[in-house]
């Protein structure tokens, strides 16, 4: 069992750990422990009914954030001629292709926290498919990473798309914000990422979809949601 320290034991007395919260107010708490000298991450998880070994029951999306995410996001655009050059010009930090493939092959190189591709490129980047798949980086058009419109996808990203999608234990994590966002930013984008994961629901899955809802801080304990009321919504 994993030892937990005494600020984070001091935290869990400032709410109920059993009770099912309601989002303005889970969201508030939240807010009021993340006392850490950095600025920490407001993170939503959801404990899913669904099966991540059948297809049909498989959840991936993206969601452009209204209220962004806080964080500067770095994106590495895989292109060629006039598709590298409008990458560019949308603001891509960084934009190649064979190149890009070497050094993340050679020097394991990650300095980046989104990746968009052109349709034409996916070839070549099937060669660190094993790289980039296990740290949800490898674009798909399901997302909107793939695409001949770069420009777009750049801006969405810049803007705050954050993407969802089922682990392999059946659980969505996925970020909504940062601690110093006031409670009605952090709900706007909680409801924008949380309406979207109800839609996404599969018609095959039988049984409970939420099993249960958790918002966190990066140090914070966590606190539980009312998912009957986030499926009823």
């Amino acid at each position: 069992m994993r030892q937990r320290g005494k600020h984070y034991i001091e935290k869990t007395k400032n709410f109920t750990r059993q009770t099912l919260y309601d989002a303005p107010e889970a969201l508030e708490i939240v807010k009021k422990n993340a006392t850490s000298k950095f600025d920490e991450t407001i993170e939503l998880h959801i404990r899913t009914g669904c099966d991540s070994r059948y297809a049909e029951q498989q959840i991936r999306g993206s969601v452009v954030l209204p209220n962004g995410t806080g964080k500067k996001v770095k994106i590495l655009v895989f292109a060629k001629d006039a598709k590298a050059d409008e990458a560019k010009a949308a603001g891509a930090d960084f934009v190649g292709a064979d190149d890009y493939i070497d050094k993340i092959q050679k020097e394991n190189w990650l300095d980046f926290d989104a990746v968009i591709a052109t349709p034409d490129m996916m070839g070549t980047i099937g060669k660190v498919a094993r790289v980039l798949g296990p740290k949800g980086l490898m674009p798909n058009p399901k997302t909107g990473t793939v695409t001949p419109d770069v420009a777009k996808a750049i801006q969405e990203v810049k803007a705050g798309k954050v993407e969802y999608r089922l682990d392999k234990a059946n659980i969505i994590h996925v970020p909504i914000g940062k601690a110093s966002f006031d409670k009605d930013k952090l709900v706007g984008n909680f409801d924008a990422i949380m309406g979207a994961i109800v839609k996404a629901k599969p018609s095959s899955l039988k049984g409970i979809y939420l099993k249960s809802v958790t918002v966190t801080s990066t140090m914070g304990p966590g606190v539980k949601l009312n998912p009957i009321k986030l499926m009823n919504a």
